[in-house]
């Protein structure tokens, strides 16, 4: 990965090409951490674009309201969103199954309502401006900047996933995925456990969407919209779940098929469910598992 992270700016063959790769490292960010909740402690949610809504415009707003600097905006609003994912945490990941499902949901709604409605602060509907993002006295203007920066995030949010996935936290985490009430029973405390993969998630979301939110230079409430929670979801469900290669891969793909796909005129929305519902026929633990499992059994 970390060839290929350095060599594909290289390869690219225009700025276009490499805009659709800067956005593929920011979501994956977000897919690695939600990868965390779902792949790894088993929990659903499908109201994680809240916290990449938390993280930007918590970013845009510290930055331009409180004259604070990019970098510790983006740390302040990712602190902000682990300190209200643990709030959220408690009560919520108590529920299993569906109503857990509805009660993520509807936190992603509460936050979109409120990103519409605060006009005075958010901008309401017609979203806001967000400054550039500067380090001292450098400014990241340039795509190959840009870049630099989302592969290296990138790069540290892999580390961590892979490094996490062998620890201890991760092997507890599994067991809870696996079975809930044997993990109880072998000592894992289950409700600190899914609380802290829940905040390590929206850390990692709340990054992924400060960053988005200084590369775009603007933001709206579309951020923490359903759809887009369900897109985060199913790039963890696709690339495969407590992969941490295939929430790279399902982010990669998700954000390259609505390019592919864009100039078929009506088209391209069936086209795209298609491709994933025959994915999840044929590959039902999802492409990097599935694909493993595969190639060790011709081994």
């Amino acid at each position: 990965m970390t060839v290929i992270l350095v060599v594909l700016p290289f390869i690219l063959p225009n700025n276009y090409t490499l805009d659709i790769a800067i956005r593929i490292a920011i979501a994956a960010v977000a897919v690695i951490g939600l990868n965390f909740l779902m792949g790894f402690a088993g929990q659903i949610s499908i109201g994680h674009a809240g916290f990449i809504a938390i993280g930007s415009y918590g970013s845009a707003i510290a930055a331009s309201s409180f004259a604070l600097t990019p970098v510790l905006a983006i740390f302040f609003s990712a602190l902000g969103s682990a300190v209200i994912a643990w709030l959220v945490a408690k009560p919520i990941l108590r529920l299993k199954g569906h109503s857990l499902t509805m009660a993520t949901l509807g936190f992603g709604i509460i936050v979109n309502m409120v990103l519409i409605n605060e006009v005075a602060i958010s901008g309401g509907p017609d979203g806001m401006a967000v400054l550039p993002l500067t380090v001292g006295q450098f400014t990241f203007t340039k795509l190959r900047h840009w870049y630099a920066l989302a592969a290296v995030v990138l790069w540290l949010a892999i580390w961590l996933s892979l490094n996490l996935y062998e620890s201890p936290a991760g092997r507890a985490l599994r067991g809870l995925h696996g079975a809930e009430v044997a993990a109880r029973v072998v000592g894992v405390d289950v409700g600190t456990f899914k609380a802290r993969a829940f905040v390590i998630s929206a850390v990692f979301a709340s990054i992924s969407g400060s960053l988005l939110g200084h590369y775009l230079g603007f933001i709206s409430p579309s951020l923490s919209s359903f759809t887009h929670s369900v897109e985060l979801a199913t790039m963890v469900v696709l690339g495969g779940m407590a992969s941490t290669f295939g929430a790279v891969l399902g982010a990669a793909l998700l954000t390259i098929l609505p390019q592919l796909l864009g100039g078929l005129h009506g088209y391209e929305s069936i086209l795209f469910g298609l491709t994933l519902m025959l994915t999840m026929i044929y590959l039902p633990r999802g492409i990097v598992p599935t694909l493993v499992l595969k190639f060790r059994r011709k081994s």
